[in-house]
């Protein structure tokens, strides 16, 4: 296949890039920083990649580069777990996934000829928060900022359908591997300084990196899989189990909270993203039979750890 990606620098499209290259397939990477994409793929190590400055929220010649490929997934997104949300930087995560969706899709439809798929990634965010509810494919969308910011940038990947390609949306969970949110967890308790974040009672729906590699590798290369599925874990688990299994892991303790007020200090309206959560269940993706390397928690945390 040759497979076009956005966000191909991050944590979870450089491990995709691999995957793919690993197998012989052709990647065309699509990101605004083309020297930072040349020293993660440099060209004697990744020979089957092509790198493409584009303008994610911008019409351009980029575009073309589409039609010569059979899937796009597109990652790509401003970071929501990182500085205080003021209106500005709302409106930054907002348009990097709406209008970036929509540059993406107008390039598909404009394609000859078109790919095949599109893996357009969502989040769990889709459906709000909550330390009762638990939520599938079928549960109704949130209405806080980050449901909002879901669903427009869902609606654009939407119109795919439109141009008769074949759309897999994944929701994902928080995603652990290394790097990302467990890269900044890990620190604390290396230095005897862990514990659980805020109430400890929220819920944390969680995916090994190499499985979720795994389910975007699956949905590119099988026809039957459209739709919308969680990229989660089955065993999504509460923030305290988190913090508690990662310090029998680590052989540290888990015994330094850290209070909601520190992080809504650091954070404002941001620190939505770690004192709430969502305990959301992949019950489509488990029907398509997908199996998971990592289901459990612990297992997951010992292969990332080791």
């Amino acid at each position: 296949m040759k497979v076009a990606i956005t966000g191909a620098t991050g944590f979870v499209g450089s491990i995709l890039v691999q995957r793919l290259h690993g197998k012989g397939h052709k990647i065309v990477v699509l990101t605004r920083n083309t020297a930072f994409a040349q020293k993660v793929f440099p060209s004697e190590a990744f020979p089957n990649v092509e790198i493409v400055a584009y303008t994610p929220n911008t019409s351009g010649s980029w575009q073309s580069v589409i039609a010569s490929c059979d899937g796009v997934v597109n990652l790509a997104g401003e970071p929501i777990g990182e500085g205080r949300w003021t209106p500005e930087r709302k409106q930054e995560i907002l348009n990097s996934r709406k209008l970036g969706t929509q540059k993406i899709v107008e390039a598909i439809a404009n394609a000859n000829p078109k790919p095949t798929v599109l893996i357009n990634a969502s989040a769990i965010g889709y459906y709000g928060t909550s330390e009762t509810a638990n939520f599938d494919e079928t549960s109704q969308s949130g209405n806080d900022f980050l449901a909002q910011v879901c669903q427009a940038w869902e609606a654009e990947a939407t119109k795919v359908k439109d141009a008769g390609v074949r759309l897999v949306i994944l929701r994902f969970g928080i995603v652990l591997g290394n790097g990302g949110a467990l890269g900044k967890m890990i620190p604390p308790f290396k230095l005897f300084a862990g514990g659980p974040i805020g109430s400890g009672r929220q819920w944390f729906s969680w995916i090994h990196v190499d499985d979720l590699v795994n389910l975007i590798m699956q949905a590119l290369t099988k026809s039957e899989i459209e739709g919308v599925y969680n990229a989660t874990a089955p065993n999504p688990v509460r923030m305290a189990d988190l913090s508690q299994t990662l310090g029998q892991v680590m052989n540290r303790p888990s015994w330094l909270p850290v209070p909601a007020f520190a992080i809504e200090a650091l954070l404002g309206d941001g620190a939505i993203v770690v004192l709430e959560g969502q305990q959301v269940l992949p019950k489509r993706t488990v029907e398509t039979g997908f199996e998971y390397k990592y289901p459990n928690l612990q297992s997951a945390l010992r292969q990332i750890l080791a």
